[in-house]
Formats: structure tokens, sequence, C-alpha cells
């Protein structure tokens, strides 16, 4: 991976990957790393990592704000609320003994695809448009997006503020972005339409991994000229991949989104999986 023409191509076609389903493409990066460059500490790896997914997002972010498909109130407030564990995250990451760590949060991830591969259908609005708004923390947000359609969900936004913590904390410890988390939740948990979903996770996305770049840079995670070499070849590639995930993401039904996320997921526990083992 030493190579500009290749890191631009991988780049590509992660940043294409991740903004389709709006996780980042770090689950793609940080197993990639690992095989090409195995004696590179977990730290460097994950710092590479976050600053790729960031790139990723930020553009991403662009193009699912052409398309009006962001929820900017749940964004800002769930992205607030990511800034808070993403530091946390970034700060232990060199202390925190990540084995017993890692076999339950790969197995979970597995669960999580299997469960989501076989409930894949596509949201009934109307059922949503019925959810009581009235309950404990629970709001309604209406969106119409560029092309006329019209999106209406309740979600609970207290347990929102919550997944968010969680997902700003586990996404710097493993260099996989929180998006291949986020978006499920939003899905399943919020009840948030799946095209809603993945632009406004990939909205949160680029807010915290943003303030885990910094946090990164302040730690002097980038200093190194090939580290810096990397990122940089990696990034070329992802802005416009980015920009390609999103044009897609407007041609794909809500339901294959949700079977190729499921996919990803049981891909990056698996590979969370066999390389603690191993």
């Amino acid at each position: 991976m030493d190579n500009i023409f290749l890191l631009v191509l991988i780049g590509f076609l992660i940043g294409a990957s991740g903004t389709l389903i709006g996780a980042g493409g770090g689950f793609i990066l940080v197993p990639l790393l690992l095989i090409t460059h195995p004696k590179m500490p977990a730290a460097t790896t994950t710092a590479i990592s976050i600053a790729v997914v960031a790139a990723n997002a930020i553009s991403g972010s662009i193009a699912y704000a052409r398309s009006k498909r962001i929820d900017y109130k749940a964004g800002l407030l769930f992205g607030a609320f990511t800034i808070p564990g993403s530091i946390l995250g970034v700060l232990m990451i060199k202390y925190v003994p990540k084995h017993i760590f890692n076999i339950v949060f790969g197995s979970l991830l597995v669960i999580l695809a299997t469960y989501l591969f076989i409930k894949a259908k596509k949201q009934n609005e109307v059922l949503q448009k019925n959810n009581s708004a009235n309950s404990s923390g629970m709001v309604t947000h209406h969106i119409t997006d560029r092309a006329g359609d019209s999106f209406s969900y309740s979600f609970n936004q207290l347990l929102g503020i919550f997944i968010s913590i969680i997902v700003g904390f586990i996404s710097p410890l493993l260099g996989i972005g929180g998006g291949i988390i986020h978006v499920p939740a939003m899905v399943q948990w919020l009840n948030f339409p799946v095209h809603i979903a993945t632009a406004t996770s990939h909205f949160i996305l680029a807010i915290m991994t943003t303030v885990s770049v910094i946090v990164h840079f302040s730690q002097g995670s980038y200093h190194d000229p090939k580290i810096q070499f990397v990122v940089m070849g990696l990034s070329i590639g992802v802005i416009p991949g980015a920009q390609f995930g999103a044009f897609l993401s407007n041609k794909i039904k809500s339901k294959l989104i949700i079977k190729i996320l499921a996919v990803c997921l049981c891909i990056a526990g698996l590979r969370i999986l066999f390389l603690t083992m191993n």
C-alpha cells in the first residue's frame, strides 16, 4: 500500500462503499492495514483510519446535503454527544486491553448483522407517523428531500443521545467509524427511514471523526511522513468515492441497503474475532 495509485484506488472503493451505507469505510480499511502492515502499532492503524473516515464523511455529507436527506436537528444533537466519548476513546486507546473487548464487540456485530439481515424490510412510513411523540423523550421530525419524497418519523431522543455517547467512545478505539453501529441503531431502535439514517449518520460521523483527528494530531499521530503519505493517498480517492456512494444511495432501495449493511457488519465482526484469536 505504498503506491500512490493503489492508495487512490483503494480510497475510492472505501469512499463509495462507506458512504452508500453511512459507515465511513473504516471496517474495510482497518483490516486492510493490518494485513499489509502487520507490524504497524494499533494506535497508528486507527489514527490513519479515522483520518480517512473523516475525509470520507465530510465529502459524503456534502453530497447528502445536496440531496436534502440529512436530519440536521438530530445530527447536530447526536454529533455533539459523540464528542466526549470520541475524545476519551482516543486518549484511552494506548491503555485499554483490547483482547476481551474485541471478542465481545466482534460477537455483538455478528449478532446484529444476523438480526438485520433477517429483519430487513422496507420501513412502513404510516406506522412511523402513528408513533406517539408525546411519550417521554419522543420527538417527531419531517423531511422532504430534493426529489420531493417526504419522510415523517418519531424517535426517542434520549435513547439516541445514549447510543451516540457509546458510539463516540467505541469508534476511535477500533478505528472503524461509528456509522456501522449508528445506522442500524437509528433504523431499528430509533425508527429513522433508511435513507435518512445513512445520510444523517454520515453527518454525525463527520463531526465525530473531525474531533478524533484533532486529538490524534495533538498527540503527534500524524507526524511521520510515511503516515502522511498513506493518509493523503487514501483521502484523494475517498473524496470522489464518497460522492459516487451518495449517488448510488439515491438509486438503491432501502431494503438492499440494509442487507448490504448487514453483510458489512458481519465482515467487521468476523474480522475483529479472527484478528483477536490469531
